[in-house]
């Protein structure tokens, strides 16, 4: 007998899985042609089973064996060890068999055995124990009805022990086997689960990666565009302006269009890895840079009023500096395209191991007409991207009407110490 006794393959791991383990103890499913490990291993098993259904005829004498036809019992013991190439399709079936037929013919013991051990691997093991104490009662009806030689020193006790001791090492092994298989078909389905839950893992990984870019995307260009929709509208709306307004108003469309290709490099160089191009060609944006943000907002016509309480700017870690100063592009851009002709007040507060605080507020609507293409359409997605940036870096984001009359934008940012 072999430990890959019974091998029949499995979808995803073939040669290792038995069909009907933990299934219906009665369907094995549809059986794999042998391979020459099965063809070897069934071989061993048919001699095995010739060889110890031959022991009757060395224990006693043919006559004292087999009084009524040894040439009965020779031929049933042949058939026995050829059913042992089919024990794979009716495992129970042929072990119920042989054991019945064991009582009366001991030259099918060692076939029993076999199919024993077969039952062990495919079935459950409350099937496998039922057969063996079958077995055991079948051994003590067998030496009374065929009992041993008086003259040799083997008793019957010992006989009825000697063929219990056989059956219980089959069925054992026959678990075991059983046991190691049903450990690897769990460490196999724990790797195809791991497998999947990596797979899913990338997957959203991919997808945060899609939205974090969407997001750096839109605070990017929306600020700028909407400066370019302000300055164009200013030259649609007064086409008899003096040539040195529309210059100057072209030169600063002309350098809107640049800085935003500026800015566009810069995300992109964010949202690679630092590691693989090496040094950015200009510094990276900082909680510093927010006084430039706003003059470059007022040098487009908007009224902002400003006012920074920040100790120790220089030590602002990079992130920290990044999203407070996105915060503030997306809440001046929404204020251009909503409220164009109104003041926004800007207050950035904050210090080491309090955290950094932004509040923006202005009118609902303005006292002035607006400017001509001065809208720029929105996808309404600015204050969500600034709500889950604030999110994603441990702190929050409130936005709404107040009961004042105005819309406030705040959110706070951790700042480590």
């Amino acid at each position: 007998m072999h430990s890959d006794e019974g091998r029949v393959t499995g979808p995803d791991h073939p040669g290792l899985l038995p069909a009907g383990l933990g299934g219906d103890p009665g369907d094995d499913g549809p059986l794999q042609p042998r391979s020459v490990r099965d063809w070897i291993v069934d071989t061993l098993c048919f001699l095995f089973a010739a060889a110890a259904g031959s022991v009757p005829f060395f224990v006693n004498s043919l006559d004292d064996s087999f009084p009524e036809s040894p040439a009965f019992n020779l031929l049933l013991g042949m058939l026995a060890c050829g059913a042992v190439w089919f024990r794979r399709r009716w495992p129970v079936a042929i072990a119920l068999l042989l054991i019945l037929l064991s009582v009366l013919y001991p030259t099918v013991a060692g076939a029993s055995f076999v199919a024993m051990f077969t039952v062990a691997v495919h079935r459950k093991i409350g099937v496998a124990l039922a057969l063996t104490l079958l077995s055991i009662g079948s051994s003590l009806l067998e030496f009374r009805i065929n009992p041993i030689d008086p003259e040799t020193p083997t008793t019957y006790w010992t006989a009825v022990g000697f063929a219990s001791a056989l059956t219980v090492l089959a069925v054992g092994y026959g678990v075991a086997i059983r046991a190691r298989r049903q450990l690897v078909m769990s460490l196999a389905e724990r790797t195809r689960r791991a497998e999947t839950e990596q797979e899913l893992r990338v997957d959203q990984a991919k997808l945060r990666e899609r939205e974090r870019i969407a997001r750096e995307m839109h605070d990017v260009l929306a600020h700028r565009l909407s400066l370019l929709s302000m300055h164009a509208g200013a030259l649609e709306f007064r086409p008899d302006a003096p040539a040195e307004e529309i210059a100057k108003a072209a030169g600063v469309i002309r350098a809107s269009a640049h800085q935003s290709l500026v800015d566009l490099r810069e995300v992109i160089y964010v949202l690679r890895d630092p590691e693989s191009i090496g040094e950015p060609q200009r510094p990276q944006i900082t909680l510093a840079d927010l006084p430039d943000l706003v003059r470059e907002s007022e040098q487009a016509g908007m009224d902002v009023a400003f006012v920074m309480d920040v100790q120790h700017v220089e030590d602002a870690p990079a992130g920290l500096g990044r999203n407070a100063y996105r915060i503030v592009q997306e809440g001046l851009t929404n204020a251009r395209k909503h409220a164009p002709q109104v003041t926004v007040h800007v207050q950035v507060s904050g210090a080491k191991a309090e955290g950094l605080v932004i509040e923006m507020r202005n009118a609902l609507q303005g006292t002035r007409p607006r400017q001509a293409g001065g809208a720029v359409p929105g996808a309404g997605a600015g204050l969500a991207g600034l709500t889950e940036r604030a999110t994603l870096a441990g702190g929050r984001l409130e936005h709404g009407r107040t009961t004042a009359g105005e819309f406030r934008l705040w959110a706070w940012l951790p700042w480590p110490s």
